[in-house]
C-alpha cells in the first residue's frame, strides 16, 4: 500500500515538475502532452485477462520513440525487443523495455578463430551493450547483479541518457548523489521507505548534459526512474548473467507469463 501511494506521489510530483518548467519557459519540445502520455493514464489497458499485453506495451514504447525522434531499426519490431513488468501487474509504475545489442562472453583461447595463445588465453571475458526504454515516471526497480550460476564476476555498469531524463538511485555515493531523504517526498523512488528497500542516494542525468552515471560498487543495490517525459538510456557493462530484486516476490518476468 505504501509503495502504491509513493507511485501516486511520484506521478503528481512529475506533473508538478513539468508544469513548473512550462511556467519558467524552460520546457523542451517533448514536454507537451503526447499520445503516449494519454495512453498511459490507465494502466488497466495493458492487461487482458490478468496478463500483460506485450504488444500494447511495445506500442507505447514505439510511441515514446516517435516522440523523441528516435530511429526505430527493424530489429526492434521483432522478439529481440522485450518488455517486462517484473510480475507486478503494474507496468506503468514498474516496468521497462529493452534490447541487448550484444551480451558476449567466453574464453580468450576459444574466441574468434580460436588461435589466440597469449598470456590471457585461459582468462574469461564478457561485455554488454544494452538499450533501456522507460515510459514517463516508470521505474526499473531496485536490484543488484551477483556472479550467479555461470560463475562470472559481478556485473559492472554505466549508463548514458540519450533522450529524456533519469533519476538513478543506489546504495552508495559515487559523486554528485544526494540523500534520497533530502529529496521532495513526491520525487522519491518507488519502494523508498519499505523495509526491503536498500538504496540511500539519488542523482539526476539527462540527455542535455549527456553526463554518464557510473555504478562503482560491485553487487550493490540500484535502480532508475524516468522523468516526466520518459527516457531512452544506453547501458554499457560487463557480461550480464544474473539479477536479483530487493522486493520479495519480484521476478524478471511478465504478469501472466508461464
Amino acid at each position: 500500500m505504501k509503495a502504491k501511494v509513493q507511485e501516486q506521489r511520484w506521478i503528481a510530483g512529475a506533473m508538478a515538475l513539468c508544469a513548473g518548467m512550462l511556467l519558467q519557459g524552460c520546457a523542451t519540445p517533448s514536454s507537451q502532452p503526447s499520445e503516449t502520455e494519454a495512453r498511459n493514464v490507465d494502466n488497466k489497458e495493458f492487461y487482458a485477462g490478468g496478463a500483460l499485453s506485450v504488444d500494447q506495451v511495445k506500442q507505447a514504447y514505439f510511441d515514446l520513440m516517435e516522440r523523441f525522434d528516435y530511429p526505430v531499426p527493424d530489429i526492434l519490431k521483432g522478439d529481440d525487443f522485450w518488455v517486462c513488468d517484473f510480475d507486478q501487474g503494474d507496468v506503468m509504475a514498474l516496468g521497462m523495455g529493452g534490447i541487448f545489442w550484444i551480451n558476449e562472453k567466453g574464453e580468450y583461447k576459444t574466441a574468434g578463430s580460436g588461435k589466440y595463445a597469449g598470456k590471457y588465453k585461459d582468462d574469461r571475458f564478457g561485455y554488454l551493450l544494452h538499450e533501456i526504454y522507460l515510459l514517463p515516471g516508470q521505474t526499473l526497480p531496485e536490484h543488484r547483479h551477483i556472479g550467479g550460476s555461470e560463475e562470472y564476476a559481478p556485473k559492472m555498469e554505466a549508463w548514458q541518457v540519450r533522450y529524456g531524463e533519469v533519476y538513478f538511485f543506489g546504495e552508495y555515493k559515487h559523486g554528485d548523489e544526494v540523500l534520497i531523504s533530502e529529496w521532495p517526498e513526491a520525487m522519491r523512488p518507488w519502494g523508498y521507505g519499505e523495509e526491503w528497500f536498500k538504496s540511500k542516494y539519488i542523482a539526476k542525468r539527462d540527455a542535455k548534459t549527456n553526463q554518464m552515471y557510473v555504478m562503482s560498487d560491485p553487487e550493490s543495490w540500484h535502480g532508475q526512474t524516468a522523468g516526466p517525459d520518459g527516457a531512452i538510456v544506453t547501458e554499457v557493462a560487463t557480461y550480464h548473467n544474473h539479477v536479483m530484486f530487493s522486493k520479495p516476490g519480484m521476478e524478471f518476468k511478465n504478469t501472466g507469463a508461464e
